[in-house]
């Protein structure tokens, strides 16, 4: 069924196919459900690396990076594939710090797989285009937490609708004043 806001969920829930990438990202996060599918992509030969982000969170008591890492190596992934960045704060943090990681230990990407929560796949992904340099392809796979907020049913609880609806503002917030260089910088090509 269509709905007003149909394009809304269109916009926010972005999700695209996959094909082998050189760096599997995971851009924090305080739920397993990012990490066991890096994982399960990663036994499958999709990428050589998995690097999730995110510094200290307080509803874990540890960063984000170190809980996500305990699931990645409980579920087999090897230690020198599970890449380390443990000081981001926000998302803007997940995709700087992660750029850096990839520079200090001269990985030659081109490609990357982001996996992060359904709701937050657009922003994530802008995030990242915005830190990273244009030339890397980005594919997207989504997954639904605890909360189970996906595009067939967020629009369905109160909550779930102040969550998606704090995702548009939050992308109208961060994103604006980065057109102007986006045009610039992808006109030139």
């Amino acid at each position: 069924m269509t709905y007003p806001f149909s394009c809304i969920t269109d916009f926010i829930f972005f999700e695209t196919e996959i094909e082998p990438a050189d760096i599997i990202l995971v851009p924090g996060g305080s739920h397993p459900q990012q990490m066991e599918k890096a994982a399960e992509l990663y036994h499958k030969g999709f990428a050589p690396y998995i690097l999730p982000s995110g510094g200290y969170n307080s509803k874990l008591n540890e960063t984000e990076w170190s809980y996500l890492r305990r699931i990645g190596l409980e579920l087999g992934v090897p230690e020198d594939a599970i890449l380390k960045e443990d000081q981001a704060k926000n998302t803007f943090d997940n995709a700087r710090n992660s750029w850096e990681v990839i520079k200090a230990r001269n990985l030659d990407i081109h490609s990357a797989i982001m996996v992060c929560k359904a709701h937050h796949s657009r922003r994530a992904l802008m995030t990242y285009q915005t830190v990273f340099p244009k030339k890397i392809h980005f594919m997207v796979v989504t997954v639904m937490d605890k909360r189970e907020i996906g595009r067939e049913n967020w629009f369905l609880e109160e909550e779930k609708i102040k969550l998606v609806m704090s995702e548009v503002e939050k992308i109208g917030k961060y994103f604006g004043h980065h057109i102007p260089n986006w045009v610039n910088q992808y006109s030139k090509n």
